[in-house]
Parts: structure tokens; C-alpha cells; sequence
């Protein structure tokens, strides 16, 4: 899979230990306990392999793997446990307010219901999940490329879909999409870093798509995202939500190194184009970048002359 495509102006594993545990309905498990009573209290029981939950009261509690509620028997899929949040009116993306409504007639949408299903076929077909959603420079409209792909693949019956907020520099999905940033967690950072859970980061919007917003900047972002414990908790979120496409709003390939240091980590990325900034010789940079790293697999061409949209 490697098209154009047009838009308007509009704009594995990881072990048991390091996924959420669901207890009467609130869940938690950072991997890191340093500090904490409990993570003496296990390190004083060898003899027992247990780990720690907390309950809605914010009560630490243990649990053995030998016990009736061991967590061998715990269901892996955690996707329905997540805490769902509403995004706002003040946006026309997600479900939820009438410009959400209108926008769906839209040719706009149109095209991305078109990548959609394009992009699932081909993830299908070669075992992918991760995507980046990138571009040359700033201001091409990354996040809104990101978004309304997320929204357009959440439509799907029975499929998950989580989109991230990989711009830490700049972040802006929280924004775009109208919504808070959890603050019972932590940021971005802490969550790839393994100091706080999966259901204290990652939301839910509906029963198809779940997003992971940020709200603060890292200078050192490239180096967050080659830290090996990036890799292991993006391990465990896919094991423990099971999404069918994983996108990353990432930032602009030209501007830093963060999203070349973050390639190992993705199957595939989507290339976002300005067609009132982007030149051919930044389109070709990029390829070179990501030639021999992953495949790029499709160039969408935001901000286009009415003209060039093909009417059917």
C-alpha cells in the first residue's frame, strides 16, 4: 500500500506483573514499587509469587498466584476496564456533538474512510499494528490527519483502535479532540517510563478506540522514546488492550531526531503533506529516512487546491 490521498483545509509481551489488575472495577499496577511498604512485604515472602491491586478506595491490597483469585486466571483482555471519558462538543471529530454530525457528509471524510479501509487491509494482510502518522515539517496537519483516521477506523464494529500522542514536544490531541488530560495518573513520560499503569494513562472514548494524551513538552523526547522501557510498556498495552491498529501521532520527521529514534518500533508509517508548504525535495528527504527502516506507506495530501479533489 503506497497511494496519494487528498483532503481539504477543514481539518509482546509482558509479563502478568506489568499489566493492570481489574479489582471490583478499579485497577492498577505500575511496574516500579520502590518505596512502597507492599514492595517489602514481597520481597520479605519468596516463598509466594504475589502482586499488589488497588481497589476503588485507593486501598493497596495482595494477591497470590496460588489464590482462588490468582491472576493466572485473571482475563488478559483489559480493553472494557478501561475508565471511558466523552470528548468534548467543541469538536467535530468523535461522536458526540453536531459538527461530529456534518462532518460525517463531508468529501473530507469521505477520503479518510477511504485510507481506513485501505490501511486495514494492509495491516491485515502483513501482521501490522503499529502506525505513525508523520510529517516532513510542522504545521501540515499531522494531528488532524491522526485523529479522523482514528475516529474513521473506530467506526468499525468490534475493532479497537488506539491513537497516541507521540508529540512531545508539541503535544496537541487533547485539543483537537476537546478532552482533559487525566491528571489520577501521570504524563506520557511516566507511562513509558513504567511508573504508572496502563488504566491510569490510556482512556477510552466508545467501545472501538481508546486514546493516550499528553500534555507536557519534552526537550529530551528523543531519548525517551529509545529507552528500552518505552518498548516494553508499549508491549504491554498491546497485550493488555489487543487493539486491532495502534497510531502514533508523531512530530515532524525533519524537525528532530524523535521520530527517527522511534522507528524500530513501528510496521509502517503514513506520510502527512502540506500542499501549501511541502516540497518535493522534503517528501524525498523523508523517504530516505525511511528507506531501509520501515516501510512508508502512503502519502496523504492535506490542504489541497479544490481542484485537485477527483468527484465521483
Amino acid at each position: 500500500m503506497k497511494d496519494t490521498y487528498t483532503c481539504s483545509s477543514v481539518q509482546k509481551a509482558a509479563s502478568n506483573g506489568d499489566l493492570m489488575v481489574p479489582s471490583g472495577g478499579s485497577f492498577t499496577r505500575p511496574r516500579r514499587f520502590s518505596g512502597t511498604p507492599d514492595f517489602d512485604a514481597r520481597d520479605a515472602m519468596p516463598s509466594e509469587d504475589i502482586d499488589m491491586i488497588v481497589n476503588e478506595h485507593g486501598e493497596t491490597l495482595t494477591l497470590s498466584h496460588t489464590s482462588e483469585t490468582s491472576l493466572a486466571q485473571t482475563p488478559r483482555d483489559l480493553w472494557d476496564l478501561l475508565h471511558e471519558e466523552a470528548p468534548g462538543t467543541d469538536q467535530h471529530i468523535l461522536a458526540g456533538s453536531q459538527a461530529a454530525e456534518d462532518f460525517r457528509s463531508t468529501d473530507v471524510s469521505r477520503a479518510f474512510d477511504l485510507l481506513r479501509t485501505r490501511l486495514r487491509q494492509t495491516v491485515k494482510q502483513h501482521g501490522w499494528t503499529n502506525i505513525a502518522v508523520a510529517s516532513p515539517t510542522a504545521g501540515c496537519g499531522n494531528t488532524f490527519t491522526a485523529a479522523n483516521l482514528a475516529a474513521s477506523l473506530a467506526r468499525v464494529p468490534s475493532s479497537r483502535t488506539v491513537l497516541m500522542d507521540f508529540n512531545m514536544r508539541a503535544p496537541g490531541l487533547a485539543r483537537t479532540l476537546d478532552m482533559k488530560v487525566p491528571h489520577s495518573g501521570g504524563s506520557l513520560r511516566d507511562f513509558l517510563e513504567g511508573d504508572i499503569a496502563i488504566s491510569d494513562f490510556l482512556v477510552r472514548t466508545g467501545d472501538t478506540l481508546a486514546v493516550g494524551l499528553n500534555e507536557r513538552h519534552e526537550q529530551d523526547a528523543a531519548e525517551i522514546l529509545q529507552d528500552p522501557a518505552t518498548a516494553r510498556s508499549l508491549a504491554a498495552m498491546r497485550e493488555a488492550l489487543r487493539p486491532d491498529i495502534v497510531l502514533y501521532d508523531m512530530p515532524p520527521l525533519l524537525g528532530h531526531d524523535d521520530t527517527s529514534a522511534f522507528l524500530p518500533q513501528l510496521d509502517g508509517v503514513l506520510l502527512v503533506s502540506d500542499g501549501t508548504q511541502t516540497m518535493a525535495r522534503h517528501l524525498a528527504e523523508c523517504e530516505r529516512m525511511l528507506d531501509g527502516q520501515v516501510p512508508l506507506l502512503g502519502v496523504i495530501l492535506n490542504r489541497a487546491r479544490a481542484s485537485s479533489i477527483p468527484r465521483y
